[in-house]
């Protein structure tokens, strides 16, 4: 007997044949749909990371110059540690930057931070140089192409001369430690990074009514928007004591909230609210060529997204008046040989609020040394006995030798500590970001 074989062979043409032909077309036509979600998606990333890679500028200009120079640059003492200059400056070209003062064709750093990122990533310190400290210029190339000479002036007008390069080549010559990296930002894209995560929360003791900084505010819990912020890290003689010393303390505090801000789930979770950070952050960043990349900030970040809030810590470099000009600052010593000792050899320092009488990082006035500080009217070995604070005469108090096997050893203080363990960590004066802005 004959079988007469329907449709889809033993099946009728609504059974389970027709079922799986439309299965097999459901399944082609949501790959393509899928396929095509996926390279809309792909091709509108890509897009993203064009645009926010396009928006950093390679400082090749500094690049050529420091390489001019590298036989005389410090050599990094500690592989994997960082150290990273952020500059602010104060230039009033471009974008949104005419209506904080006349444009003169110059510019100087208005804030100068130098970051250590420790080896291991557990902690990342961040040094304040003040804008009036008395240093010793080298010659460096002037925008023009012609070379200033060697100068002993303020600190900020190395940017003024020689740009990022002079103000590197001054802060090696200072400290005796590598710069790796460096990074500008200007008035508008510190506002854009404020803006961009939505204010930033801080605390005021006193209103300020100040017209110069453009900032009225009432006392208590404020959050300030970028214009805000700008005012409140720039004011001077309207808030605290008026010293530049008070208002690095202000910047110090203000950065350790924005840290907090920026690393909240509520900003690095929200792709809405992630890309805005990004775009303030790139556009506002004239940077190293290493560093001038997404793929380059991202290495320079990706160690540093682990570190504890508390192991942020800001600092101002230990300084007092200038014996020769009460408006201008000098190191005191050895406190800013030690800490400049430290963050050559990637060990620890550590932070306070309140520090007692005699700390390191106390500053003068705190203690009853002869010079207002004892810590400073201690006597400390010395290489050079004609040297000067900041020319070596603290080096050997803090010197490092390298052992056989290639182990870095403890620097003399060492020899004052039980055999066998580090020396204890000095504290100096400063703040975490994990510290509340209102507690």
């Amino acid at each position: 007997m004959t079988v007469s074989a329907g449709p889809g062979a033993g099946a009728s043409a609504t059974g389970a044949g027709l079922a799986r032909r439309r299965r097999r077309l459901w399944l082609r036509n949501s790959s393509l749909g899928l396929a095509v979600f996926v390279l809309a998606a792909s091709g509108a990333g890509w897009a993203v990371y064009e645009k926010l890679n396009g928006n950093i500028t390679a400082d090749d200009d500094a690049a050529a110059e420091l390489a001019r120079y590298e036989k005389e640059r410090p050599t990094a003492l500690v592989r994997g540690a960082q150290n990273i200059l952020l500059i602010g400056s104060d230039s009033r070209s471009g974008k949104g930057n005419r209506k904080y003062g006349r444009d003169s064709g110059t510019e100087r750093s208005d804030t100068t931070i130098l970051l250590h990122l420790a080896a291991n990533r557990h902690s990342a310190t961040a040094v304040s140089l003040p804008r009036d400290l008395m240093v010793h210029l080298p010659d460096c190339r002037r925008p023009d192409g012609t070379r200033s000479a060697p100068a002993f002036a303020m600190f900020n007008s190395a940017f003024e001369v020689g740009g990022s390069a002079c103000t590197i080549r001054t802060v090696e010559k200072l400290t005796e430690i590598r710069v790796d990296h460096h990074m500008v930002v200007d008035f508008h894209g510190f506002k854009d990074m404020v803006d961009a995560v939505d204010g930033v929360q801080v605390c005021l003791k006193q209103p300020i009514d100040d017209k110069d900084a453009k900032l009225r505010l009432p006392a208590g819990e404020v959050t300030l928007n970028g214009e805000q912020a700008l005012g409140y890290v720039r004011a001077r003689k309207s808030i605290g004591n008026g010293s530049d010393t008070d208002r690095m303390d202000r910047q110090q505090r203000f950065l350790g909230a924005l840290v907090n801000k920026v690393r909240s789930n509520d900003v690095l979770l929200n792709p809405t609210k992630l890309y805005p950070v990004l775009d303030a952050a790139t556009s506002s960043l004239t940077t190293d060529p290493d560093l001038a990349s997404l793929r380059g900030l991202y290495e320079l970040v990706r160690g540093m997204r682990d570190i504890p809030t508390e192991r942020v810590q800001f600092l101002t470099v230990p300084r007092t008046t200038y014996a020769y000009n009460a408006n201008r600052d000098q190191l005191v010593e050895p406190e800013a040989a030690q800490l400049f000792a430290r963050l050559r050899s990637d060990t620890p320092v550590a932070v306070a609020k309140g520090l007692p009488k005699g700390s390191p990082g106390g500053l003068p006035g705190d203690s009853g040394g002869k010079n207002g500080n004892a810590a400073t009217d201690r006597p400390v070995p010395s290489r050079n006995s004609f040297g000067g604070p900041g020319e070596g005469a603290y080096d050997a108090a803090f010197d490092y030798e390298e052992e056989s096997n290639g182990n870095t050893k403890w620097p003399l203080e060492q020899a004052l500590s039980p055999v066998g363990t580090p020396p204890p960590a000095p504290t100096f004066r400063g703040n975490t970001a994990a510290e509340d802005a209102c507690g």
